[in-house]
């Protein structure tokens, strides 16, 4: 039973992962692609439960707390000094108008993708050498990295629309980074997000864990974050064409899972009333 059980919380995790991933990657409101990628990191750490790893599943949710708290900060003043829009083909070149704000938002997306030194790392590269190590089956492996990668791309997608692509039309204002009350708790949370990793790694782990993997498997996640790279800079022109607008839209709608759990079943219990 707890090894039905285990494989069950597996696939649910894996799927969840999936799902969010590929759906922030057709998602132009900038709080829902933060919000999918919290899902995602949820689906990381039951993914992370459903291998035993509880711990584990722990250290991702400190560290995970602390760099998705500046990403909804950012996200905020970005939001607020744009002029109320969350549309981020709205946005573009935010990063003359918003320097500071730029650099730390970036630094969490980093933090997020697992970048090494930087809090998520030390968790989710954890997870990942950890599971490598079980033998669920090769599927479950490449699914894994496929769901990093997809964790690159939509983190990459949301740097390139809002800060380096081209300017999309909408207002931006920079007396944001003047008011010390909306700055101080991003760059506060900027350097937890520097520092926590090495700091909750050694509170949690006073003993140092030396995990030997195959070179293919060392090197996979790296591989698939520079296939990711390559997929998004292709998915920038082929989002906006006709032949992606139905995916787009099964995407947009979470693929109709809003429908099929609480809007669907709360109209008709409504119209019966």
């Amino acid at each position: 039973l707890g090894e039905t059980c285990s494989a069950l919380l597996l696939f649910i995790s894996i799927m969840t992962m999936f799902m969010s991933g590929v759906v922030a990657i057709f998602e132009y409101d900038l709080k829902k692609i933060i919000a999918l990628s919290t899902l995602s990191q949820l689906g990381m750490m039951m993914f992370s439960i459903s291998l035993g790893l509880y711990e584990l599943a722990f250290f991702h949710l400190l560290t995970h707390a602390l760099f998705k708290a500046l990403l909804f900060l950012c996200a905020g003043i970005l939001i607020h000094g744009a002029g109320n829009t969350q549309d981020i083909r709205s946005f573009g070149g935010l990063s003359l108008n918003f320097p500071l704000v730029t650099v730390c938002m970036n630094l969490a997306n980093l933090s997020l993708c697992g970048v090494p030194f930087l809090a998520g790392f030390y968790s989710k590269d954890l997870i990942v050498e950890l599971a490598c190590q079980y033998s669920w089956g090769i599927f479950v492996l490449l699914m894994m990295f496929i769901c990093l990668s997809l964790t690159v791309l939509y983190s990459v997608r949301l740097t390139y629309l809002s800060f380096v692509g081209p300017y999309g039309g909408g207002t931006s204002i920079s007396v944001c980074e003047s008011d010390y009350s909306l700055v101080g708790p991003v760059v506060i949370l900027s350097f937890t997000s520097l520092v926590s990793g090495p700091i909750l790694s050694w509170l949690n782990f006073p003993a140092p864990v030396l995990i030997f993997l195959p070179v293919f498997l060392k090197w996979g996640a790296l591989f698939f974050v520079g296939v990711s790279l390559l997929v998004m800079l292709s998915l920038q022109g082929l989002t906006y064409s006709y032949k992606w607008g139905a995916v787009s839209k099964f995407s947009g709608l979470m693929w109709f899972l809003p429908w099929l759990t609480g809007q669907g079943f709360s109209m008709k219990t409504l119209k019966n009333a």
